[in-house]
């Protein structure tokens, strides 16, 4: 994969809210699951960012579960997130290749049979699993089934629990949404593989 380097440091400025659309704030008014208190550790923060990926690059730091945002001189915005079990993730770069604003959500044939029955399709809203946004990879022009998405269950930021894809806080991914670019390059490190070869001094200060 790619080099490893530097120590990624809070600067313990916390990143601008989350742009919501008058719908977002409708839907998420009222969400059919209990709001959860995700640790500190994973919310929204502007970092250092020593590595070398270019602004506007997402890198998904798969053990420390942290997304990274990456912007101009030196520094990122970094997204706590729950990942995939280590079985069923994707690792590897690939390509933004479809935003969507609360999308459907298709179960695939894998997992209906090893999670369902689900329905065909399940129409996007503060119930479905793909949450707020959905961020679709593609390598090439082929769609991987891998999503950087929201989620109904926030209590599993910061583990590996999906099936695969990235989850986000409802927040979060409409934040990252706003700001990542069709065509954008993400970087999924792979299990063993973390960015940050040091911890650096606490975020808590």
């Amino acid at each position: 994969m790619l080099p490893l380097g530097g120590c990624m440091q809070t600067t313990l400025s916390p990143s601008t809210d989350a742009s919501m659309t008058a719908r977002d704030r409708q839907l998420l008014a009222h969400t059919p699951y209990a709001q959860a208190s995700v640790p500190e550790q994973y919310l929204r923060h502007i970092v250092d960012y020593p590595r070398k990926e270019q602004p506007g690059t997402i890198l998904v730091d798969t053990d420390a579960r942290y997304l990274y945002y990456v912007l101009p001189d030196g520094k990122a915005i970094r997204y706590g997130v729950a990942v995939g079990e280590e079985a069923m993730a994707f690792s590897g770069v690939a390509r933004v290749g479809r935003l969507a604003e609360w999308p459907d959500w298709v179960p695939t044939a894998e997992i209906q049979a090893r999670l369902g029955p689900y329905p065909a399709r399940v129409t996007g809203g503060p119930a479905n699993p793909l949450g707020a946004r959905g961020i679709y990879l593609y390598v090439g022009n082929k769609d991987t089934l891998y999503r950087i998405h929201g989620t109904n269950q926030p209590e599993y930021i910061g583990q590996a629990i999906s099936s695969g894809c990235i989850r986000m806080r409802n927040e979060d991914v409409i934040d990252l949404f706003d700001r990542v670019k069709l065509n954008a390059t993400v970087v999924v490190l792979p299990p063993g593989h973390s960015a940050q070869v040091e911890t650096g001094p606490s975020w808590r200060g």
